[in-house]
């Protein structure tokens, strides 16, 4: 409940940024909700069900250019409208997941890092795939992607100013959010620690560990998938960078330093990081890399819960032993 409330505050706060910023920073901001989405399917199933995956950035990329290919209606003469296209970026990301997945968990399965490196592999070999495929524009990548359209059937009511974007975008992931912090609080959700935990426990009680781990894995990919697509309608491009390295080591750096344990904290990470990435940049140059990377180095030394996560939890915990002292 407190961990709702949380939630709850901080989407409260951001809903008020849109009246206060200036519209190139409202439209970073867009940008910024869509990574914090990217970063809460990274923190569902590694943070909570263990699944350490190195290559996230393949169900983003994957929800990207098939929001992209439906919506300029490569697909069918007839060009999928917006809510088709974010359930059909959705169901394809889970559906690789659900592939990947059954060959890596089968039998004894894969885990630690050697499933890392497997899908961080599997990342680069799908961007190197993206970048050759002339058919979805090669390295060029896809262009003149619809925008979000709200409009149903022959009505269009297309959404280019950033802020009618923003309130969007913010009612999305403020819902998505929610839905997962009940669900990481459920019995699903107890079922995940044992994942984490102790799996040999899980069979014990008559439960299957791939069964649970293709659900989480699959749930992960779907709103991975569900980012990608919202992304390429802001950005009205989508390129094999999508699916690639780059990707999938920023989102890592964004959960770790946010806290993998922690959704709010995963989603403030992704944010918090990008500001960064942005002054450093701004101030440093090209030096701006090597000062995150060593920032991020003292960061998981000092704080290995993550950097925002420590202090959201310590406050949780004081605040729930005030409560039971009263």
């Amino acid at each position: 409940m407190k961990n709702n409330l949380f939630i709850i505050f901080t989407f409260a706060l951001l809903a008020v940024m849109p009246l206060i910023l200036s519209d190139y920073w409202t439209g970073q901001l867009n940008y910024y909700l869509i990574y914090g989405l990217f970063a809460l399917s990274l923190s569902l199933v590694w943070g909570y069900g263990g699944i350490l995956c190195f290559g996230q950035a393949i169900f983003f990329g994957i929800g990207a250019y098939v929001m992209a290919v439906s919506t300029k209606g490569m697909l069918s003469p007839v060009p999928a409208n917006f809510y088709l296209g974010l359930s059909l970026a959705c169901m394809a990301a889970a559906a690789f997941a659900a592939l990947l997945g059954s060959f890596l968990f089968a039998g004894k399965g894969i885990n630690g890092p050697y499933l890392a490196i497997i899908t961080l592999a599997i990342a680069m070999v799908l961007e190197r795939l993206m970048s050759n495929w002339y058919a979805l524009g090669g390295y060029n990548g896809l262009l003149d992607i619809p925008p979000i359209n709200l409009g149903l059937f022959s009505y269009d009511l297309e959404i280019w100013d950033s802020r009618p974007a923003f309130y969007i975008l913010w009612s999305i992931v403020f819902c998505i959010t929610l839905l997962l912090g009940w669900l990481v609080k459920s019995d699903f959700g107890s079922l995940l620690i044992a994942l984490r935990t102790n799996p040999e426990r899980l069979t014990y009680f008559g439960f299957s560990p791939l069964q649970i781990k293709l659900k989480v894995f699959c749930l992960s990919a779907a709103i991975a998938g569900l980012a990608g697509a919202l992304f390429v309608t802001l950005d009205g491009f989508a390129s094999p960078t999508l699916i690639g390295f780059t990707l999938s080591t920023e989102v890592l750096i964004w959960v770790a330093l946010g806290g993998k344990e922690l959704l709010i904290a995963a989603f403030l990470g992704a944010i918090a990081t990008r500001l960064a990435e942005n002054w450093l940049s701004e101030l440093f140059g090209d030096y701006w890399l090597l000062i995150l990377g060593f920032l991020f180095m003292v960061s998981v030394v000092l704080f290995p819960k993550g950097l925002i996560a420590t202090p959201i939890q310590a406050f949780l915990k004081r605040f729930n032993s005030n409560k039971n002292a009263a």
